[in-house]
This record gives structure tokens, C-alpha cells and sequence, in this order.
């Protein structure tokens, strides 16, 4: 390695030292915890063997006590004992009194006869924990809300003696709309992207997946670690919480044959455990391996990210599948509206309808007769002196506008149109067939193909590409426009809304969660996708089915699914740290913390390595958008931006999003074998 590649190197290590700090700090905040519970404990015994006021004398001063309480012991015996009797006669007429926890156990006490104070007071903590931000690294709010979560439930356990406990059903609605809303956003890119021949893409999160479960699993078996673990760290060292939710999902259907005196709740601490260790430091140093793995092979990421841009367009002209968001942003268009007054008698008494039988390639939006301004969908004919709105290319309106029609002037009431994107389902009608010039001609008044879409892939649409039966066509134009020409399709113009259709959605969700209960057994070993799972694949199933058909199962806003998947995933990790806080303790006994510290770092990192290898040498694929296949294997948005960063491009992103839905589901199966398999 020559002296160059040192320097890079120096500059990464106090990035490094200062990022590795919050893994730290997490980690000694758990140890900090369990010694004052100790403490407590600990004051509590002692409490109950010594009484005085003055708790710092000698021992002298307790034997004191006791010889005189020994003198006066039969002097006072009798009293003492009609004094007795009377308290417990008192005690049988009076009603029991309620536990004092004092003022700070009363919060704790009202928390947990209170849960859902519990569940999104530890949001409210956790999202801005899980913001603070060192060297550009942070531990995200699903962490946070876990430590949160975690540290409110085991200090009630520890200090007062109140255990938390959360409905199971809670956390099962709140883990499945997570897994549903990560399928509806991963279906279309998982089969587009396998379609499009991106081959290396799955072989890369295959690497990944597969050689993580192989380090963890084996790993903690090798160690002996209890059940749980492998799961755990499997889930951290991925970053992807949803595995805990399926290892779960296989303790409570049954499949993991739990060992004698092992509890579903000692499982789900162990789960708790290895993830949040092995979290939060693969969420540190998988930024730094696959940022910097460039500079370690000798590659200039800066020249890299050029290279690709030129070789891939830097992605214009890159359409959203029909479904997905993004589906009516209009863009960068070579359409334009410009005014002209009529000033070539040729035109005068023609209709708009005749103009654009004669030159279809442009449309009179607007009339402006006098001061009234007349819509184009009331068929107007022109008279000389009116002024008109006309939609056409942008070079052919600069060259020939002027020509035909007359002066270009100045006229914001003919201009000022409103233009709509719309997604239609091109249904069995007589205009299904033919090529896209003569549609254009017959249907297309005022719409431009924006793009053409067949069994949820982007094809050219070129003059002569043909419209068949099932295809989606994207129209950009007047609201009545598109309208008309999506009825001659037989279909219906769709819009991104900010409507959910529910409908579709609770359907899906009964059949992932049915589907989810069928069990196989094979090799004696009962084995079942889940229901978390279940309706993760039903989620991939609808969306999939959308960007054939836009109609189908929806609409379903952008916005509407973020949040069910945001507060989905954080509900059942706070519910999760209710329910396992108590228990947490147990799961770091002995050496169990670095373990689960080596075998996380190892499944974290070794993984990526491995892939660049086979990417980079193997396959010669550009540096940079194998950086953003590397990291979407990782599941790792931070890692991709990071890449972004060093390469100084945005071109990673391309490689990211095939293998980032490839792990997503490769993944929650591997996490469930190494549930049922430990």
C-alpha cells in the first residue's frame, strides 16, 4: 500500500473515535442502569436490617441498641403483648392501604397502568434522541425509541417494583401495517429491478444476506449463546428491525421448540439484546467501510461518480412506475403554451377541432374573443384579431408559430392552463392496437405521452410503438383532456392523491395474515412464512399488481404510507421495550456483551466486503453505483449517502434500490430460520 493510501487512511480514524463514542455511551448507559438496580437492591436489604436515624455510625452503636432493647425486653413484655393484639384486631377491621411509590414512582406507576402514555411518551423522547447527531452519524429513531422505551421500563422494574406489561395484539396490528407499508414500497422495484436484467444487483444481496446469517447464526451457536441471540444480532447488524417482529411471530405460532424453563418473554429480551448492541454499532462503522472502500482499493470515487453519470444519463428521463409516487409530477417538458394573435385569413372560421385534425402535433388550449376568453372544449372558431393559447413543442412553436398563425404576443389569459398527469389503463377498446402516432391523431387533443408502461416495465414510446390491451399510458394535459382520452381508453385517469383506499388495503392484510399461518414440516421442523411476513408479501403483491394496473388496490398516498411504516415500526419497538425492559438485564450476564459485540460487527461488516470483492473484481462494475448496490444490500440509506457524498455525485442511488428489495425479504426469511433453527 504506498504512503498516499496511509494518509486516507489517518483521516478516517478520528472520524472513527469520535462516531464509536455513541456506541459507548449506549453501552455503558445499560451497565449504569443494572448497578443502580443493583444499588437498590442492595439498599434495600440493608434497610431492612438496620433502623437508626444516623446511618453512618459504627457498629458499636447497633450493639448498644441492642443490649438496651434486650433490658427493657421483659419489662415491657406484657404491654407489648395486649399492644399486639390490638394492632391486629385493628388490622382486620381496616381496608387495605395502597402502595406509596412517592412522587417519582407515582410517574412510573401511572405510566404503566397508563400504556399508551408509555408507548408515545417513549416516541416522543426517542425521535429527538435518535436525531442528535455526531460526525454525521446518529442512532435513528427506531433506536432511540428502543433505549427509551427500555431504560423507562427497566428503571420502574429495578426501583419500584412495577412491571410493564403491553397486549400482544398491540404489538401485532402495529408490527404488521409495518410490514405491509414495506411492501407496498419495495414490490415494484424487487420485480422491476430482477426483470431489467440486474442480475449482479441480486447476486450482490444475496452475498450479503446470506453470509450475515451464516456469521450470526453460526456464530452464536459456536459462542452457545441461548435462543434469540442469532436472531437479534441478525436483525441489528442489518439494521432491519422487522426481523425481530418475524422471530417473534415464530416463538408465538409454535415453530421454535423452546429448551425446558426458557420463556417466549426471556426470548424476546435476548431479541432486545443482540439487537440493540449490535445496532448500534453496525449503524457506525458500516458508514465508514463502505464510504471508504474506494479509497482503500486504490479507486478515485469523484472520477468514478463521473464515469457513471455519463455511462447512465445521471438517470433523465427516468419515469415512476405506475402506483408508485412520482407518478404525476409533470417535470421537465418539451411541451410549451404561447400566445398568438390571428392574423392569416386562412384560419379564420375554423374550428379548434379542424386545426388539430390538420396539424396534430399542436392544440389551441384557449380563445381570447374581445375580453372573453372561450375553453377549447366549446369547439370555437377563430375570427382575425382573436388571440389563442397553443400547446405544441417548444422548437416547432419557435419555428413556425409566427408563420402560421401570427404575431407571438403577451397574453397570460390564454396561457395560464393548467396541466394534469394522469396514469390510464388502456382497456379492450378499438384504439387498442394501434401505433402511438396514429392515436395521437385520432384521441390525442391536448395530451402529450409522457411514457408508456407494459407488464410494470418502461418501454420506448416511439411513432410507431404499438398500444396494446393492459398497457399504462401517462398523459399530461388539460384536466378534460386527459379525461376524454382516458374514456376512449376505456379506462380511468389516476392522480396521486392523499386518499388511502382502506379497502384494499385490510383486504391484503387478512390474506398475508392467513397465508402467513400455513405451516410446512420438513425434516421434522415446522416451518411457516409468518404473519408479519405474510403481509409483507401481500403488501409486494398489491403494489405489484398496481403498476399493471394503477386502479387496482388504491389509491394509496406516498404520505400515508410513510407514516403507517414509521409509526408501525416504532409503536411495536416501544410496546417491544415494555414488555422485555424487565428482563434485559438477564440477557447481558457474563461476557454475553462482547459477543454480541464481535459476532454484530463481523455480520456487519464482513458481508459488504464480500460483495465489493465480487462486484469491483469479479464483475468490473463501476465503483460508484456498486457502492450503492453494497449499500442497499446493507439496507443502509446512511451508508448510500454517505457513498453520495464521497463520490460527489448522486449516481450511487442508482445501485440501490434491486438489491435493497432483494435483503428486504431475503432477509426476514434468514431471520426466521435462525429463530427456528436455534
Amino acid at each position: 500500500m504506498n504512503k498516499s493510501m496511509f494518509i486516507k487512511l489517518r483521516s478516517v480514524i478520528p472520524a472513527v473515535r469520535s462516531v464509536s463514542g455513541i456506541g459507548a455511551v449506549a453501552i455503558l448507559a445499560v451497565l449504569v442502569v443494572r448497578s443502580i438496580g443493583g444499588a437498590q437492591a442492595a439498599g434495600t436489604e440493608q434497610n431492612q436490617t438496620i433502623h437508626s436515624g444516623d446511618g453512618g455510625n459504627s457498629g458499636f452503636l447497633l450493639a448498644a441498641n441492642d443490649a438496651h432493647a434486650a433490658g427493657e425486653a421483659k419489662k415491657d413484655a406484657k404491654a407489648s403483648d395486649a399492644k399486639t393484639a390490638a394492632e391486629k384486631k385493628d388490622t382486620k377491621a381496616a381496608p387495605a392501604s395502597k402502595k406509596s411509590y412517592g412522587p417519582i414512582g407515582s410517574i412510573f406507576n401511572y405510566l404503566g397502568s397508563n400504556l399508551f402514555v408509555f408507548l408515545f411518551l417513549s416516541l416522543a423522547i426517542g425521535y429527538p434522541l435518535g436525531k442528535v447527531t455526531v460526525k454525521g452519524v446518529n442512532l435513528g429513531a427506531t433506536a432511540g425509541t428502543l433505549i427509551v422505551g427500555i431504560a423507562l421500563s427497566l428503571t420502574a422494574f429495578m426501583a419500584f417494583g412495577i412491571k410493564y406489561s403491553a397486549p400482544g395484539l398491540v404489538e401485532t396490528i402495529f408490527l404488521l401495517m409495518f410490514m405491509y407499508s414495506i411492501g407496498i414500497k419495495v414490490g415494484p422495484q424487487f420485480f422491476s429491478g430482477i426483470a431489467r436484467g440486474g442480475l449482479d444487483f441480486v447476486v450482490i444481496a444475496l452475498i450479503v444476506a446470506i453470509s450475515n446469517f451464516l456469521i450470526c447464526f453460526l456464530g452464536a451457536k459456536l459462542i452457545g449463546m441461548a435462543p434469540g441471540y442469532a436472531a437479534g444480532i441478525i436483525s441489528g447488524s442489518y439494521t432491519i428491525t422487522a426481523v425481530i417482529g418475524v422471530a417473534q411471530g415464530a416463538v408465538s405460532s409454535g415453530a421454535v421448540h423452546l429448551p425446558q424453563g426458557v420463556t417466549a418473554d426471556a426470548v424476546g429480551a435476548n431479541l432486545a439484546a443482540g439487537y440493540a448492541v449490535a445496532y448500534i454499532l453496525s449503524s457506525i462503522f458500516t458508514i465508514l467501510v463502505i464510504k471508504y472502500l474506494p479509497v482503500v482499493c486504490g479507486v478515485d470515487p469523484v472520477k468514478a461518480g463521473k464515469d457513471a453519470e455519463a455511462a447512465f444519463g445521471a438517470g433523465e428521463g427516468d419515469e415512476a412506475l405506475p402506483g408508485t409516487v412520482g407518478t404525476s409530477v409533470e417535470g421537465v417538458s418539451p411541451m410549451d403554451i404561447r400566445a398568438y394573435k390571428v392574423e392569416h385569413e386562412e384560419l379564420v372560421g375554423q374550428s379548434v377541432e379542424d386545426l388539430f385534425h390538420k396539424n396534430p402535433h399542436a392544440a389551441v388550449f384557449k380563445v381570447l374573443h374581445g375580453d372573453k376568453v372561450i375553453d377549447a372544449s366549446d369547439n370555437p372558431k377563430l375570427e382575425m384579431g382573436d388571440v389563442i393559447g397553443v400547446r405544441g413543442r417548444y422548437a416547432g412553436l419557435m419555428a413556425r408559430g409566427e408563420k402560421i398563425i401570427g404575431t407571438e404576443v403577451d397574453e397570460p389569459r390564454v396561457r395560464n392552463v393548467m396541466i394534469e398527469v394522469a396514469d390510464v389503463h388502456v382497456g379492450k377498446t378499438e384504439y387498442a392496437g394501434k401505433t402511438v402516432e396514429d392515436l395521437g391523431k385520432a384521441i390525442g387533443f391536448g395530451v402529450y405521452l409522457k411514457a408508456l408502461f407494459r407488464q410494470g416495465h418502461a418501454i420506448p414510446h416511439l411513432p410507431q410503438t404499438v398500444i396494446e390491451v393492459g398497457d399504462v399510458v401517462r398523459l399530461a394535459g388539460p384536466e378534460w383532456c386527459v379525461n376524454m382520452a382516458a374514456k376512449k381508453f376505456g379506462g380511468k385517469a389516476l392522480v396521486e392523491s392523499t386518499i388511502t383506499e382502506t379497502v384494499y388495503l385490510a383486504i391484503a392484510m387478512v390474506i398475508g395474515y392467513l397465508v402467513g399461518h400455513i405451516s410446512v414440516t420438513l425434516g421434522g421442523i415446522p416451518f411457516a412464512l409468518g404473519t408479519s411476513a405474510g403481509c409483507m408479501v401481500a403488501g409486494i403483491l398489491f403494489s405489484w399488481l398496481r403498476t399493471r394496473n394503477p386502479a387496482f388496490g388504491g389509491p394509496m398516498s406516498e404520505g400515508a404510507r410513510s407514516f403507517m411504516q414509521d409509526i408501525g415500526l416504532n409503536l411495536f419497538i416501544a410496546v417491544l421495550a415494555a414488555n422485555v425492559g424487565p428482563k434485559i438485564l438477564d440477557s447481558f450476564k457474563g461476557t454475553v456483551v462482547i459477543w454480541i459485540a464481535v459476532i454484530g460487527l463481523l455480520g456487519a461488516l464482513v458481508p459488504p466486503i464480500l460483495a465489493w470483492i465480487y462486484g469491483l473484481y469479479l464483475r468490473k462494475m463501476n465503483p460508484a453505483i456498486l457502492q450503492g448496490a453494497v449499500a442497499g444490500a446493507r439496507n443502509h440509506t446512511a451508508s448510500m449517502k454517505a457513498a453520495q457524498e464521497i463520490c460527489q455525485s448522486d449516481i450511487p442511488a442508482v445501485g440501490y434500490p434491486v438489491p435493497y428489495a432483494v435483503s428486504s425479504a431475503v432477509v426476514l426469511v434468514l431471520g426466521y430460520l435462525a429463530m427456528v433453527l436455534s
